[in-house]
């Protein structure tokens, strides 16, 4: 009686009147009951103290609260990018040409064709996907190989990619998406690991209010209210012309059919809103993450790691972080902070003199700043 029982994907546990799986859990998993844990189909007791539980999830978030306070959390960081072309080149191709009968002197993939695969065709924190992709690949070539339309040994290259798995799955968002002011570059934490998110901000006539659309959960909801709270009450301080705040904001988050939630983009709506009511555009190589408060203090947040390594995927070379966030950037690989800059602030004024274009000036980038790290 002590086996290693592994419940896989436990954030997907659902309760209805069919029964509620996650609070017949709460016994089986609590060290304090489960040595005496009655089976109702057998109607005798069993001992499950000895027994190991693996649980895995994606999403800690939406595994029931009374459950999760009865595990211990073990987070596992999403690979890098250059981890998985290592992943792809040392065991998933080989793999893959063996089910898809092929020999090694038939088919080559190159590391720059692999990258490509990684960014254009898969979003994701595993490899699993990545090595459908490949499987994919390999399939058409050695359908060619069969029909005699390539010649073996086949090199694929990184221009090659397109023609064996079609357009890109995935694009990078560029940088002039913020030329415009009242769009802000965010980052965030998914089920597939981070992402750059982008804010846009309008305003115009009406009654003083606030429109939020992109599917946004509660939390996200209520940091927008809050940003809109401190550009109302401090637009003096941060310039903006009299009465310039007391119009009606709509605030939208594109991507409209994905859910999203969570505290950290309240900074990100702070920067689109005060670029938008001085006309001052959100420098386009700046990503920033961090939850505000009605006083402007930036908290801080998590998936440190995910985020730094979706800013460095989409192109921007600076992040501003949570003053408190600094140690989790020691869990972000090396070659990744050497070619980023990165603000740690604890004011959400630091956010937007960093993060703004100068008034009046050419974009050149904000002054350098004692935090930066």
């Amino acid at each position: 009686m002590n086996p290693v029982v592994l419940l896989d994907e436990v954030d997907k546990l659902g309760g209805d009147w069919r029964g509620d799986p996650s609070s017949a859990l709460l016994e089986v998993l609590d060290p304090a009951q489960n040595h005496t844990f009655r089976d109702h189909y057998l109607e005798v007791e069993l001992d499950l103290s000895e027994v190991l539980f693996i649980a895995t999830a994606n999403v800690a978030e939406a595994i029931p609260g009374p459950l999760l306070d009865r595990m211990e959390v073990v987070r596992l960081d999403g690979y890098t990018e250059a981890e998985k072309v290592a992943i792809a080149r040392d065991h998933l191709l080989a793999r893959q040409r063996a089910r898809n009968g092929l020999r090694p002197d038939e088919v080559a993939v190159a590391d720059d064709a692999l990258r490509r695969v990684v960014t254009d065709h898969t979003r994701e924190a595993g490899v699993r996907n990545l090595e459908r992709e490949l499987g994919k690949l390999l399939r058409k070539v050695a359908a060619g190989l069969a029909a005699g339309e390539v010649v073996a040994p086949v090199r694929v290259d990184a221009g090659d990619v397109r023609r064996y798995l079609g357009h890109p799955r995935f694009f990078v968002e560029p940088a002039d998406r913020t030329r415009a002011p009242g769009v802000a570059t965010g980052l965030a934490v998914t089920g597939s690991g981070g992402d750059v998110l982008f804010v846009e901000a309008g305003a115009m006539d009406g009654d003083p209010g606030l429109t939020l659309t992109g599917q946004l959960g509660d939390v996200m909801k209520e940091s927008a209210e809050i940003a809109r709270s401190f550009v109302r009450s401090h637009a003096a301080e941060l310039g903006l012309p009299p009465g310039a705040a007391e119009r009606r904001f709509h605030v939208h988050v594109p991507a409209g059919a994905v859910p999203k939630d969570g505290p950290s983009a309240g900074v990100t709506i702070v920067a689109a809103l005060v670029g938008l009511l001085s006309g001052r555009p959100v420098r386009g190589d700046v990503g920033m993450t961090g939850e505000v408060t009605l006083q402007g203090r930036v908290l801080p947040i998590g998936g440190v790691k995910q985020k730094v390594l979706a800013a460095e995927r989409a192109g921007l070379t600076t992040v501003i972080l949570p003053q408190r966030n600094g140690p989790d950037l020691e869990d972000v690989p090396e070659a990744v902070r050497e070619r980023m800059t990165f603000h740690l602030v604890d004011d959400v004024r630091d956010v937007v003199r960093l993060a703004l274009e100068p008034a009046g000036g050419s974009g050149e980038g904000a002054p350098e700043e004692p935090r930066a790290a």
